[in-house]
C-alpha cells in the first residue's frame, strides 16, 4: 500500500487540500469522517473568498466630515484651519468656508470611518463644530 500521497509523490507532512471531489473522488462532508482507506480526512478544507478586502473597500459607503456654521469663529479662521489641517490651496479652503457660512455647512473630507473620526476631532481641537455621516 505505502504511503498516503505517495503514488503522487508527496513527502509526509505536507499539507494537501481536498476541495469538493473529496478524497479519491468521493464527496467530503463538513467534518472529518474516515473516508479513504488511509484514515480520517484531516487536511482542511480551502474556501475561496467571495470578495477581496479591496472590493469591500470599494463598495462601502465613504464617511464625511461636515463642518458646520457658528455664532464664534472668523470666516478667515475657518479659512485657515482647512488649509492647515486638510492643507487645501486658499482658494479650495475659502470655498469651503463660504459654504460653511452661506449654507450652514460643507462636507469638508471624506473617506473611511476612522479618517474622519481623526478629522472631527481634530475639527473639534481647532474650535470647530463638526461631525461625520454616511456619504449618500
Amino acid at each position: 500500500m505505502g504511503r498516503p500521497g505517495a503514488e503522487r509523490g508527496l513527502e509526509h507532512g505536507e499539507l494537501v487540500v481536498v476541495r469538493e471531489e473529496g478524497c479519491r473522488g468521493r464527496h467530503v462532508p463538513s467534518v472529518p469522517t474516515p473516508l479513504c482507506h488511509h484514515g480520517p480526512v484531516t487536511a482542511p478544507v480551502e474556501v475561496e473568498p467571495t470578495t477581496t478586502p479591496d472590493e469591500i473597500t470599494q463598495t462601502a459607503k465613504p464617511w464625511v466630515t461636515i463642518v458646520w456654521n457658528d455664532p464664534v469663529n472668523l470666516m478667515s479662521y475657518v479659512t485657515y484651519v482647512f488649509q492647515k489641517y486638510f492643507g487645501y490651496s486658499k482658494k479650495k479652503a475659502e470655498k469651503l468656508m463660504l459654504e460653511v457660512h452661506e449654507d450652514g455647512k460643507s462636507v469638508v473630507s471624506s473617506g473611511s470611518r476612522e479618517e474622519m473620526e481623526r478629522d472631527v476631532q481634530a475639527m473639534h481641537e481647532y474650535g470647530l463644530w463638526a461631525t461625520m455621516d454616511k456619504q449618500e
